[in-house]
């Protein structure tokens, strides 16, 4: 089972790498403008998922508690 919790380490690692990048491009996009190199598209995309959990009505804001129960405590695991 360690290594199982050890994967699960370094998806959530990955994960949080993968949130900062986002955070770093929406703010480069932000002062630069959205035509940015290496950072291109990505608030537009960021806005057609959110513009997609809204139109989902009901559906859409269940889909939006799951994604931020994975994103706090609720969706972490205890070690040992």
């Amino acid at each position: 089972m360690n290594s199982i919790n050890v994967v699960k380490g370094w998806i959530r690692e990955f994960v949080d790498l993968a949130l900062l990048f986002i955070a770093v491009g929406v703010v480069v996009q932000i002062i630069f403008g959205p035509e940015t190199p290496y950072f291109a598209g990505i608030t537009e995309n960021l806005m057609n998922f959110i513009s997609s959990l809204g139109n989902g009505g009901f559906v859409g804001l269940i889909a939006l508690f799951v994604i931020v129960w994975v994103f706090t405590k609720g969706g972490q695991t205890q070690n040992g």
